[in-house]
C-alpha cells in the first residue's frame, strides 16, 4: 500500500512530527465540530413524500449542485497577500536534481522543497503561473501543472530528510490561524497539496486527514472553484487522486496495522472528510463529457464488507441530524453493494406485506392460506400477454408479495425457474413490433416508446410494473432500452405526492437522441454545423411532423412555431426543442404510465442511491458472457473438475458461438443475462445424472443446476447438449 521512497524509510520515520500533530489536534478540539464535513445541508424537496436525508452529493435534481452555481461566484473575495518572488524554472529544478544525483549533494534541492512547502504563500510563489495575476476564475486555476507534476515525481526519489522537510512545511501551513474567508491562493495551495504522492503512505495519514478536513470544511463557493479546477487535471493523475482517497477510506475502515493510526473514536471525522473531498472529484468528473474516468472508478469495494443495511437505516432514520452515512454519497457504493441493499429492502417489504395479509385474515376469523403470502400469477402459454396483464391488473394490491408463476396445464413447481421463463417469454412478446407498444430502431438496436396516441395507457403501466417486478424479485430481463429511459425513470427517483407534478421528464441532449435514432441525430448535428444560410437553404420552421396510423400530423415546437423560420441564430434552440419533443413531450403519457407502474412495485428510498446506468444493470444484467469465469466458479456434484466428461463439457462450451453460449445459460439458469455480481453470482452447479447416455441433459433452473449424463466422448456430449439447449421451453416434474 505504501508508495515510493517513503516505503524505504524507517518504520517510525515520522514520529518526530508527533508534537505538530498534537498541536493540530488541540486546535481542532477548540474549534469543535463547527466545520465538520458531516454537517450536511439538507435542501427542501417540494411535492415529495418524507425523504431520507440526502447530502449535497446524492442527486442533482434535489440539491443546489456544486456545478450549477453561477459561473463567476460573487462571494466576497479577500485581498490576496503579495507573494514572494521565486524565479526557479522547471529547467532550473531539473538541473538541480540531476546535479544532486551525480554529486550526492542535495542541499539545493532540499532548500527548494523546504522553502516551497513552508507555507501556502510559498506554494503559490513557486507554482503560480503568474504571481502578478489574480486568477480568480473557475476556468483557469493559474497553477503551473507541469512544474507541480515534475516536482512531485522527483520527490519520492529524494533522501528522507528532503521528504520530511516537505511534510514539516505542510504541517506549518495547516497550523496557520485562519481568519475570514479563504483566498484563491489558499485554494490553489489545497489543490496542489492534494496531489502530493507522499499521502499514499500510511505513515502520513494523520497529516493527510487534517488536510482533507480543512478542504471538506470549505464553503460551497470555494468547493465550486476546486471542482472546476480539478476537471483540468490529467486523467492519470486524476485517477491517482481518486485511488489515494479510496485507499485512505479502506485502510481507516480495515487497517492492516491498527497501531499505525489513532483510535477510531478519536478520529471519527477522517472518513467523512475523505468522502466529502472525494465527492468534489466525483462532481468534477461528471462535468466532463465523456467523463475523465468511469463512474465505476469511484466504487470502493471495501464497503461491500461493512454492514450495509445499518448504513441504509442510519441514512433513513437520522437524516435530519448530522450523522454520517455512506448512503449520503452513493457514488462510492458499488453496484453489487447497492443490489444487496435493494434485495434486502425488497425482502423486508415482502415480509411486511405478507405479515399484514396474515393478520388481516386472522382478524376476520378466516382460515389462513399459504397462497395469500404470494403474488400468484396463473397464465396460459397460448394467451401469455393477455393473461399476464389481466392477472397483474387484478392483483395490484399484491404486487409487493413474492412472485409465484404457474403455467396452466404444466406440472412445474415455481422455485424460481418458472418465474424466469415467464419474464423471458412475456418480454419477448410485448416488445414484438406487431404488438405496437414499442418501436424497434434497427440502427441503434434498441426499443423506444411508440408515440401513437390512444385512449388507455394502462398497458404501459403494466409493462412498467413488470419491469419493477423483475428488479423486486432479482430477475434480469433481456430488454433493450437506451440509457435515456433509465434517466427518465429516476426523474424523480421518489414518486411525488402531488399527482399534478410531471414525472419522467429529464434534461435530454443530442447525445441521448444519437443512442436511439442515430440517423436523425446526425442530421440535426449537420444542421448545427452548417456553414451556409440555414433559413434559405433548409426552409424549415419550428414545426415537426409525425406519422400516426398512416396519417401525417404536425406539432409546433413552440407557440406559432409554424410561422417561425429556423435560422443560423435560433437553430440551437430548434434542435433542443426537437430532441425534447421526441424524447419527452411526444411520449409523455406513455412514459408517465410506465413510470408509475415501475414505481408501484419498486417504490424504495434505495432508488435514490442509483445512477441511471446502475438501474439498467439491475434490470438487464450484463450481456457480456465470460464462460471462463463461469468455469472457474462452477461447483460439481458427483463429478470432479478433472473428470473426462467435465473436460469434454468445457472444451465444447468454450468453443461454442455466442448464440449457443447464451442458449446454454438460458437452459441452465432461465436467463441468458449475467447478474450484477458476474458469473460467480450464478452459483452454477453441474451434477452427475445416473441415467442412460442416450438421454439429453436436464436443467433445474430454480437452482441453476445442469444434470449431465456421463457421455463417453466429446462428439456425443456436444450433439446431445446442442439438442437440449436448442429445445428448452416448458417444464415438467421428474
Amino acid at each position: 500500500v505504501a508508495a515510493g521512497g517513503l516505503e524505504r524509510g524507517a518504520k517510525n520515520q515520522f514520529s518526530t512530527f508527533s508534537n505538530f500533530i498534537t498541536t493540530i489536534n488541540q486546535k481542532k478540539e477548540g474549534i469543535g465540530n463547527r466545520n465538520s464535513p458531516t454537517q450536511l445541508v439538507i435542501p427542501n424537496i417540494k411535492n415529495v413524500r418524507d425523504l431520507p436525508p440526502i447530502c449535497l452529493d446524492v442527486r442533482q435534481k434535489q440539491r443546489i449542485s456544486i456545478d450549477t452555481l453561477p459561473q463567476e461566484q460573487k462571494a466576497p473575495v479577500p485581498p490576496e497577500p503579495s507573494l514572494p518572488i521565486r524565479t526557479k524554472t522547471v529547467k532550473d529544478f531539473q538541473d538541480d536534481v540531476e546535479k544532486a544525483k551525480s554529486s550526492g549533494d542535495w542541499k539545493a534541492v532540499h532548500d527548494f522543497y523546504s522553502t516551497t512547502f513552508d507555507s501556502f504563500l510559498e506554494i503559490n510563489a513557486a507554482f503560480k503561473k503568474d504571481t502578478s495575476s489574480p486568477f480568480n476564475t473557475i476556468e483557469d486555476s493559474g497553477i503551473n501543472a507541469k512544474f507541480v507534476n515534475i516536482v512531485y515525481d522527483a520527490l519520492l526519489n529524494t533522501p528522507q530528510d528532503v521528504q520530511k522537510s516537505v511534510l514539516k512545511g505542510i504541517i506549518n501551513g495547516l497550523l496557520q490561524e485562519w481568519k475570514g474567508p479563504r483566498t484563491k491562493d489558499d485554494l490553489r495551495a489545497y489543490c496542489i497539496l492534494l496531489q502530493n504522492p507522499q499521502f499514499s503512505n500510511t505513515s502520513t495519514y494523520v497529516i493527510y486527514a487534517h488536510l482533507l478536513r480543512q478542504i471538506a470544511a470549505l464553503t460551497e463557493a470555494d468547493h465550486h472553484f476546486l471542482v472546476h479546477w480539478s476537471k483540468k487535471i490529467s486523467q492519470r493523475r486524476f485517477k491517482q487522486l481518486v485511488d489515494r482517497l479510496l485507499q485512505f477510506i479502506s485502510l481507516r475502515l480495515f487497517p492492516a496495522k491498527p497501531e499505525e493510526f489513532p483510535p477510531m473514536v478519536k478520529c471519527t471525522w477522517w472518513i467523512p472528510s475523505a468522502t466529502k473531498v472525494l465527492a468534489l472529484f466525483n462532481a468534477a468528473n461528471s462535468l466532463i463529457s465523456p467523463p475523465i474516468i468511469s463512474y465505476t472508478d469511484f466504487y470502493n469495494s471495501t464497503l461491500d464488507h461493512i454492514d450495509l443495511m445499518e448504513e441504509y437505516h442510519n441514512w433513513q432514520c437520522y437524516g435530519n441530524s448530522h450523522r454520517f452515512s455512506f448512503c449520503q454519497y452513493p457514488f462510492i457504493i458499488s453496484i453489487a453493494a447497492k443490489k444487496v441493499i435493494i434485495q434486502r429492502d425488497s425482502e423486508q417489504q415482502m415480509i411486511s406485506i405478507a405479515r399484514q395479509s396474515l393478520v388481516d385474515k386472522v382478524s376476520r376469523r378466516q382460515k389462513p392460506d399459504m397462497n395469500m403470502l404470494f403474488l400468484n400469477v396463473k397464465v396460459r402459454r397460448t394467451h401469455l400477454v393477455s393473461d399476464s396483464l389481466d392477472e397483474l391488473a387484478r392483483k395490484r394490491a399484491d404486487l409487493k408479495k413474492k412472485l409465484k408463476v404457474t403455467f396452466v396445464g404444466e406440472a412445474g413447481l415455481d422455485m424460481g425457474g418458472l418465474t424466469k421463463e415467464w419474464f423471458l417469454l412475456l418480454i419477448r412478446q410485448i416488445f414484438h413490433p406487431d404488438y405496437g407498444m414499442f418501436t424497434y430502431h434497427k440502427d441503434s438496436h434498441c426499443h423506444w416508446f411508440s408515440s401513437f396516441k390512444c385512449d388507455n395507457y394502462s398497458e404501459f403501466r403494466l409493462v412498467g410494473a413488470l419491469m419493477g417486478l423483475a428488479v423486486y424479485n432479482s430477475i434480469t430481463l433481456d430488454i433493450r432500452f437506451p440509457p435515456c429511459c433509465y434517466k427518465k425513470l429516476l426523474s424523480p427517483p421518489i414518486v411525488p405526492c402531488d399527482h399534478n407534478t410531471l414525472v419522467g421528464i429529464c434534461d435530454v441532449t443530442l447525445d441521448d437522441l444519437f443512442q436511439i435514432m442515430p440517423e436523425l441525430a446526425h442530421g440535426l448535428s449537420e444542421l448545427l454545423s452548417y456553414e451556409g444560410n440555414v433559413e434559405e437553404d433548409f426552409y424549415s420552421t419550428f414545426q415537426v411532423f409525425q406519422e400516426e396510423f398512416g396519417v401525417i400530423k404536425s406539432y409546433n415546437l413552440k407557440p406559432n412555431g409554424d410561422k417561425i423560420p429556423v435560422t443560423n441564430q435560433n437553430r440551437k434552440e430548434y434542435v433542443q426543442l426537437y430532441v425534447d419533443f421526441l424524447l419527452n413531450k411526444s411520449i409523455y403519457k406513455q412514459f408517465a404510465a410506465f413510470y408509475y407502474g415501475f414505481h408501484s412495485v419498486c417504490a424504495s428510498y434505495a432508488l435514490l442511491l442509483l445512477r441511471p446506468e446502475e438501474v439498467e444493470i439491475l434490470v438487464c444484467g450484463s450481456p457480456e458472457l465470460d464462460m471462463s469465469a463461469l468455469q472457474r466458479s462452477t461447483q460439481y456434484e458427483g463429478y470432479q473438475k478433472t473428470d473426462l466428461t467435465i473436460r469434454y463439457f468445457w472444451d465444447v462450451v468454450l468453443g461454442f458461438s455466442l448464440d449457443l453460449q447464451k442458449k446454454l445459460l438460458h437452459f441452465a439458469t432461465g436467463s441468458d443475462r449475467v447478474p450484477v455480481g458476474g458469473m460467480a453470482d450464478l452459483n452454477f452447479k453441474i451434477s452427475k445424472s445416473d441415467t442412460s447416455t442416450n438421454w439429453l441433459p436436464v436443467a433445474h433452473t430454480c437452482f441453476n443446476q445442469l444434470c449431465l449424463p456421463p457421455y463417453k466422448n466429446k462428439k456425443e456430449l456436444k450433439q446431445k447438449l446442442i439438442i437440449g439447449i436448442s429445445n428448452a421451453e416448458g417444464f415438467g416434474l421428474e
